[in-house]
């Protein structure tokens, strides 16, 4: 039996989760010195999601490279 196609999950299509795990979200807190070992996990300050962006690298910049190493050599 196969998947129908608008069940399956696109691997590229993935989109920023906007809740952390109560783990992420300690591991965050104490790389910000907000947390410490002995302290309550309930009642914990709210923690920022980053987002991750991927910037498009620039062909034109890229041609721009490759043609000034065929020229050294």
């Amino acid at each position: 039996m196969t998947i129908d196609k608008s069940l399956k999950i696109k691997t590229g299509s993935s989109s920023n989760r906007n809740v952390l795990t109560r783990v992420e979200r300690l591991a965050n807190l104490q790389e910000n010195n907000r947390w410490s070992e002995g302290d309550s996990v309930y009642g914990l300050p709210k923690v920022r999601v980053q987002k991750l962006t991927l910037k498009k690298k620039k062909k034109a910049k890229k041609e721009e490279e490759e043609e000034g190493t065929t020229e050294a050599e």
